[in-house]
């Protein structure tokens, strides 16, 4: 017997204490089991003050395991005694370990003995969110997390497709040599270091972005904007093929456009300046500046027909009129790129500029501002380094594009695929992240058999690139917010990894629901994780900022109730360490 109840309330119980406190061990957050009649409830000890030991009560074992949470409530009668270790796992732990069900984290701080884990199915059906200061551990026990999980002795993942979008390239380290200890497990990296080897550097196949992924790249600031964007990708369907038919749509638009400047009522040396504008800079092998406009007796190139006459007129305009309506097309029709052809990303430059022309961007001022800043951000990123990103080498259609990010050199099915993102600025890294996952998520949605290639998309540092976005504004929709609403049942699985909780998007949060909380100690931070993540406590609350490096507190639908859990270090462990300012300051005399 551990002592006598003296006290009843609303969620705890008072113990009087009947042990030597001097002859055992530090008995507080130890779980007691009070014993009345046929209940059992189960409790822990909070604190321990002039011998008498305030117990909250957690919950009731039954017949079935333990369950958290009860409105029973002990008699004075009841005796309370303390869990021995081999009955902790029913309340905290694994009752009966199966490697094909359950998946080992770490051990109990408060039960050294006790291994902690989770039934594999609660833990990755589900998203979820891990939270840490910096040094807190959170990189190495998602590492050791996933160690344990590939590293299995009996059973092996090997249809798992695990993502991770690596913001600092700490994972490398972690995984490159997991073959080495798990023979049917492999490993492989996508890198944005353009001096990397050229296969490892991370690809985006152009053909494959919709509407809505250039809107992202391009930073779009207004759902007004999307039309030009998809007029281009219609557009670029043709040009990029060469053929006839691209030629006729050139030959289209540029002649509606002069055609329009033509009949402006505009000042004749406007006019001129501007299709000498266009024609300089947009034209084809049959509509250009030196196309040659034949009349009776004579022929004449387009640009002499543009000269203006001593009356300060533009004498040949019927002839312009004539010649520029000759190439207009009545039947001519442009549909979306359909993935089934390459294009690159001067293919698509050249479709904006006649997107942009077409809308009439050389004629208004309010058009001009419209768009404008669309076509300087592509035309950045054409004459940028991130065009390297873009360069895919031969055609490659979607499903095989997500097949290929899976198999290694030498033709192996890859379990864990890092990208490493650390090399581009947050801007574009926000962009890859969110196309990739997307490609990811409508590959899962096309399957002909629902939820049968589970994948998980584990982001670092998500902060960054998971948060109250105006994308649902611009495009309808977050890609996050997405398939964090509509993933599991394609059994598309995310995992949150940040340290600052209180700038991610509340949706995405919302449908998390498992969470492992490692020390925290901004008050926003606290606050926010207080208000939004479910059942957590004003004690559990206090318990976040004085945790251990390496040890969490885990909560959700995989954890019988918030647990303690402390994780061995990692091996090999990620970069992620501190830098070692002493060793790197002092030198020997």
């Amino acid at each position: 017997m551990l002592g006598k109840i003296i006290e009843v309330t609303e969620d705890s119980v008072l113990v009087n204490l009947s042990v030597d406190l001097n002859k055992v061990q530090n008995l507080v957050n130890h779980y007691v089991i009070i014993e009345d009649n046929d209940k059992k409830i189960i409790g822990e000890i909070t604190s321990i003050k002039d011998k008498n030991a305030n117990v909250l009560i957690l919950g009731q074992l039954t017949n079935e395991g333990f369950v958290f949470g009860t409105t029973l409530k002990p008699s004075f009668s009841s005796s309370v005694k303390i869990v021995s270790n081999d009955k902790v796992p029913y309340i905290i732990g694994i009752e009966k370990y199966e490697e094909n069900k359950h998946l080992y984290f770490g051990k109990s701080p408060i039960y050294p003995e006790v291994k902690l884990g989770v039934r594999i199915d609660d833990f990755f059906t589900s998203h979820f969110a891990i939270f840490g200061s910096t040094g807190s551990g959170k990189s190495c026990s998602v590492a050791r997390i996933l160690q344990n999980l590939l590293q299995k002795q009996e059973y092996i993942p090997y249809r798992s497709n695990i993502f991770i979008f690596d913001a600092y390239g700490e994972y490398t380290k972690a995984f490159d040599s997991i073959n080495t200890k798990a023979l049917d497990i492999n490993f492989k990296l996508y890198t944005t270091n353009l001096k990397a080897d050229h296969d490892k550097i991370l690809k985006i196949p152009l053909w494959l972005l919709t509407v809505d992924d250039l809107a992202l790249l391009l930073n779009a600031e207004k759902a007004s904007q999307l039309p030009v964007i998809e007029k281009a990708l219609k557009l670029v369907s043709v040009f990029a093929q060469k053929d006839e038919k691209a030629i006729k749509h050139k030959n289209d638009i540029i002649a509606r456009t002069i055609l329009d400047i033509l009949s402006s009522g505009r000042p004749p040396v406007q006019i001129r300046d501007q299709i000498f504008s266009i024609l300089t800079y947009y034209n084809t092998e049959q509509l250009n500046l030196e196309s040659e406009i034949f009349q009776p007796g004579y022929v004449r190139p387009v640009k002499h027909c543009l000269i203006i006459d001593n009356t300060g007129k533009i004498r040949e305009m019927e002839l312009l009129m004539n010649f520029f309506s000759s190439f207009v097309e009545d039947t001519l029709e442009l549909s979306l790129p359909d993935g089934s052809f390459k294009y690159t990303l001067k293919d698509l430059k050249d479709a904006f500029d006649f997107a942009l022309i077409s809308e009439g961007v050389l004629k208004s001022d309010k058009v001009y501002d419209e768009y404008n800043s669309l076509k300087v951000r592509l035309d950045s990123l054409v004459n940028s380094e991130y065009s390297a990103y873009f360069e895919y080498d031969e055609y490659v259609n979607a499903e095989n594009f997500i097949r290929n990010l899976l198999v290694t050199e030498n033709k192996r099915k890859a379990q864990i695929v890092n990208f490493n993102i650390n090399y581009v600025d947050d801007r574009f890294a926000k962009s890859i992240t969110k196309i990739y996952s997307r490609f990811l998520f409508e590959y899962a949605k096309n399957l002909d058999k629902r939820a049968s290639f589970p994948m998980h998309i584990i982001l670092e540092e998500a902060h960054r690139y998971v948060q109250n976005d105006n994308d649902i504004n611009i495009i309808g929709y977050n890609i996050f917010e997405r398939i964090t609403k509509e993933g599991r049942k394609y059994a598309v699985i995310m995992g949150f990894i940040s340290q600052r909780p209180s700038e991610l998007s509340e949706t995405c949060l919302s449908q998390c629901n498992n969470f492992l909380i490692f020390r925290i100690l901004h008050p926003k931070d606290l606050s926010f994780i207080k208000d939004v993540l479910p059942n957590i406590t004003e004690q559990t609350t206090k318990k976040i900022k004085v945790i251990p490096p390496g040890t969490c507190i885990a909560f959700g639908n995989a954890f019988k109730m918030p647990s303690f859990i402390k994780f061995e270090m990692p091996s090999p462990a990620p970069s992620s360490s501190n830098a070692e300012v002493s060793r790197i300051w002092f030198i020997e005399k």
